[in-house]
Formats: structure tokens, sequence, C-alpha cells
């Protein structure tokens, strides 16, 4: 049996952009994703502290030591420069490994999105 778990998680970065006109995506400073064990185009889920909203996107790598969190497209409606997100990724695994698996957890200033 195959279950979904927590594989990286990005806890507590402040949204630094928000862009309509792009075709979609979460840009994500580059160091960020090394710390976290995320990857370009890796399917993420995010979570809005501010109002709440949940919803899935791609990452695409930002500019390294820049802090960018920028949401894309679509995305761009549910967060404001400024809100608290929180970004997730989960995988596959085989039940009795994930039994023994730990998410890769960081937890980055909030004002200027860097590694602590």
């Amino acid at each position: 049996m195959l279950v979904e778990v927590v594989k990286s998680k990005i806890h507590r970065v402040t949204v630094t952009q928000a862009d309509l006109n792009y075709i979609g995506s979460i840009t994500i400073d580059e160091d960020l994703m090394d710390a976290a064990n995320i990857i370009a185009n890796e399917k993420v889920y995010i979570v809005n502290n501010n109002n709440g909203e949940r919803f899935s996107t791609y990452v695409i790598k930002g500019e390294r030591g820049s802090g960018v969190i920028c949401l894309n497209g679509a995305a761009a409606r549910k967060v404001q420069p400024g809100d608290i997100v929180i970004i997730m990724a989960y995988a596959m695994m085989d039940f009795e490994e994930a039994k023994q698996f730990t998410p890769v957890v960081i937890f980055p200033d909030t004002k200027t999105n860097k590694l602590i």
C-alpha cells in the first residue's frame, strides 16, 4: 500500500509579490528550495495564514538569496504581498517506509524569508 506524506515544508514565509499576468506557479528563492528539498516544477500546496486559502501549483526557481516568494497567474488572486504562507510538498511512499520517514521542515525568518 502507498500513502501520501509530507516530504518538505517551508513554514511561515512572507509573500513578496503576486503577479496575475504570469502563466502560473510560485517562484521561490532557490536557497529556500534547496534547504527544503524542493525542486523546480514540483507540485506544492500553499496555505495562506492570513485568509485561509489552500491551493496547489508548481515551483519555479527564484533568484538565490533574494527571499522571493511570488504567486503567479491565478494563484495571485489568493494572496496579497505581506501575507504569511506555508508551502508543503508531498510524496507517495510505501506504508512501512512512510512510518520511518522524517520530512524536511525549514523555518525562515518571516521578515526576510532568509534561512536562519
